[in-house]
Order: C-alpha cells, then sequence, then structure tokens
C-alpha cells in the first residue's frame, strides 16, 4: 500500500511547488511609485509574473514600491575600496550586503586610475563576485574610471597624476580579460591622444563610454559623441574650480542632445541651483543619479590615510585637502532621490527613474529598471520620512535580501 501513496504523494508535492526544482509564487504589496495606487506584485522564478490593483476593501499598505536602485559608479562601501590593495571576494560580498541595505539591488563596481597591475588584479577579484551565487545577481559588470582622463590639476579630480595616461586598446584589452568581459562602462577625456579612435573601438564591444575628469573643447566633446559616447560622468564635478565662464566642458556637453548626464545629488557636489539647471536642460530621461560613493561611506568622520595620501570624511562628503579637492560621496544613492526631487520639485516616479530605470538604460540592461510582467524581480519597499527615503525592504530576482525590523 505504501508503494501506491508515495507516487501520489510526491506527485502533489510537485503539482503545489513544495519540491525542490519547482518555482512558486510569492506576493508583495505597496503603493505604486508612479502614483501612488495599491497594488499587488506577484513574482515567480525570480520575475515578476502579474501586477494587479489591490481590491477597493483591502487594508491599504503604507509601504511605496520600486524597481530597486542602481548605481552606476560606486569606487567602494564600508570601508571596502574596489581599487584597494586588499580587495577580496569576502570583502565585495560584504560591501554588496551593506548596499542592499540602502535600496541598491545592481551596481557597478567601479575602479579608478592605479597602476598596471592592481586594475589587473582587482578586475579579477571582481569578476569573481560577478560570478558568486550569493552576490552575483547584483552586480551585472565593472566602471572603469581612468586611467585614461586629464592629468590636469582640477580636472583630475582625486585621481593620481602619476597613473594618468593615454589609452592603449592592448592596455585596456588586458583589463577586460582579466574581469571577464565585465567592464560595461569606461569614463575617460576625449581630448587625451588616441581618445577618439578608442571610443569607436570601445563602442564596438557594446561598452559605454562615457566622458569625465576632461577639459574636452567643443569640438572634441561633439567628436566623441559622433564616435559614440553616450555619457557624461558626474557633470559639474571633476572639474577645475577655476574655469573659462564661455569655453568650458559644461556647456558643449549640457548641448550635446545625444549625450545623458550622471549627477552625485548629495547636497555638496552640486548646489540646488545646478541640479535643477542641468535637469532642465537634460530632462528626466537624460538624467541618471548616481553615488560616487567611496569606501569611506557609512563608516565614522575623522581623518583617514588612503595609500600615500590624507582624505578627510565629515559626516556628508569626504575631501582631498592637499588638493582642495572633493574626493568622492559619502552618501548612498537613495539619498539622492530625496534631494532629487527637492531640488528639482520633480515627482517620486521621475527621482526613481533617474536612480534606476535610466540607468538600466543607459547600460542595455533590459531586464531591469521597470516593473513589468517578464522584468526581473528586483524591488524596494520604502517609505519617505522627512524627505529622505528609508528602505523597510530590499529584494533581488524575487528574494528577500534585506529586510528593516
Amino acid at each position: 500500500m505504501k508503494h501506491l501513496i508515495l507516487p501520489i504523494f510526491t506527485s502533489l508535492l510537485l503539482s503545489i511547488g513544495l519540491l525542490s526544482g519547482q518555482n512558486t509564487s510569492t506576493t508583495i504589496e505597496g503603493l505604486l511609485f508612479t502614483d501612488g495606487s495599491p497594488v499587488v506584485i506577484t513574482m515567480e522564478g525570480g520575475e515578476i509574473i502579474r501586477i494587479a490593483s489591490l481590491p477597493t476593501d483591502a487594508v491599504l499598505p503604507k509601504v511605496f514600491i520600486a524597481p530597486g536602485l542602481i548605481d552606476i559608479q560606486i569606487n567602494g562601501y564600508m570601508g571596502v575600496d574596489f581599487t584597494g590593495d586588499e580587495l577580496s571576494l569576502e570583502a565585495i560580498r560584504a560591501a554588496t550586503k551593506a548596499l542592499w541595505k540602502e535600496g541598491v539591488t545592481s551596481f557597478l563596481p567601479t575602479i579608478i586610475t592605479n597602476t598596471h597591475e592592481r586594475l589587473k588584479h582587482n578586475f579579477a577579484q571582481l569578476a569573481q563576485a560577478m560570478e558568486d551565487p550569493e552576490i552575483g545577481k547584483s552586480i551585472p559588470g565593472f566602471h572603469l574610471e581612468g586611467p585614461y582622463i586629464s592629468p590636469i590639476s582640477g580636472f583630475r579630480g582625486a585621481h593620481l597624476e602619476k597613473h594618468i595616461r593615454p589609452p592603449v586598446w592592448t592596455e585596456f584589452m588586458e583589463y577586460q580579460q582579466a574581469a571577464k568581459n565585465g567592464i560595461k562602462l569606461v569614463t575617460l577625456a576625449p581630448e587625451m591622444e588616441g581618445a577618439i579612435p578608442f571610443i569607436r573601438q570601445l563602442v564596438a564591444k557594446d561598452i559605454t563610454v562615457a566622458l569625465g575628469h576632461h577639459n574636452g573643447s567643443a569640438s572634441t566633446i561633439r567628436e566623441a559623441v559622433y564616435a559614440g559616447a553616450s555619457l557624461a560622468t558626474h557633470l559639474g564635478n571633476g572639474c577645475a574650480n577655476m574655469i573659462n565662464r564661455h569655453h568650458n566642458p559644461l556647456w558643449p556637453q549640457l548641448s550635446e542632445d545625444q549625450l545623458s548626464i550622471s549627477l552625485i545629488v548629495d547636497g555638496f557636489h552640486l548646489t540646488p541651483e545646478e541640479v535643477r539647471s542641468f535637469h532642465k536642460a537634460k530632462g528626466t530621461k537624460k538624467t541618471i543619479l548616481i553615488s560616487d560613493a567611496l569606501d569611506l561611506a557609512g563608516l565614522e568622520p575623522g581623518e583617514y590615510i588612503r595609500g600615500e595620501r590624507k582624505v578627510v570624511l565629515t559626516p556628508n562628503v569626504i575631501k582631498f585637502p592637499a588638493e582642495n579637492v572633493l574626493a568622492g560621496a559619502a552618501s548612498p544613492i537613495r539619498l539622492g532621490v530625496g534631494n532629487m526631487m527637492r531640488f528639482t520639485q520633480c515627482s517620486l516616479q521621475e527621482a526613481i527613474e533617474m536612480a534606476s530605470t535610466q540607468a538600466a538604460e543607459i547600460l542595455n540592461l533590459k531586464h531591469l529598471g521597470e516593473i513589468k510582467a517578464g522584468k526581473r524581480a528586483d524591488l524596494i519597499l520604502f517609505t519617505i520620512e522627512n524627505g529622505e527615503v528609508n528602505i523597510h525592504k530590499t529584494i533581488v530576482a524575487g528574494e528577500v535580501v534585506y529586510s528593516r525590523k
């Protein structure tokens, strides 16, 4: 008799999805970020399969629901430096989990100007993380910021001048090989020798090219756009304090319709007036919020030694006092969402799209950045308190990776 019961019982378990290998659906409820309407979202197999309105007699949710935040420029977090000499898989795991608490479901670990050996080594470490079953879904690729940038003081920002160099394709391909083809975004200076043909080669490999830390003329910027550059990295930063009021890199980048812009909206890298003006010029569809956070973000304020230099971490921003420049941000991207709404009076929908949808668009991550059936179930549940986005739950590929107690 038991030989007859067992197959029937197994069949029943399979039919309701309780045995491994069978997808089961789960649901979450929230106020849709686009219009505040109460919805229930059904997820299965890591994807969104249905979005439906809650019944009119249902208890209204108290949290908003939106696509997970996508940070395409983050240099490190909570003591983990993606360009540092002690980068490891465990360190990348720790940084990723800390970012989940901030609502970041996908990010591009950003490696900046350094030695050839350091870049190769750290990209190899990041490639391991991209393949890691625990955190790999949150790392769709990497961002190389430098070393092909302007060596001029001010424009180079906090990048070390001694490591800045013109682009060489064979050198870059060594980095890409170490990264297992994971480099998806490159920030460079278009006026560097060989930069324009280098841009064409990157675009031919489906790598997004951004202009940053540069002093390109209007004609050079236009030539770079024709070659395929599509983004201006942290516009208004990576720029000298004293520039010509007419002939500088800002106006050409704002006037080029093909260029999107990324902005650090932490309240310190840019003034509210700059943010408003840049957003008015480009609009929501061409504006991307980034954190540009350094490894010191999330740590206690104070003086820190990084390599051969001293940096100062304030409660709000990181400074490099030796050259009187900002060294990076100390705020997660979720704070930029609230600041964007406050500075520009844009809607919650627009602010979230600039911190998620537009980032996915420029990197051609078609499965991310939207709440639609068939998209990956990367979602955040949050409230807005005193103008600040507070994360209650973060979901990556249908799995809850952070839940506030």
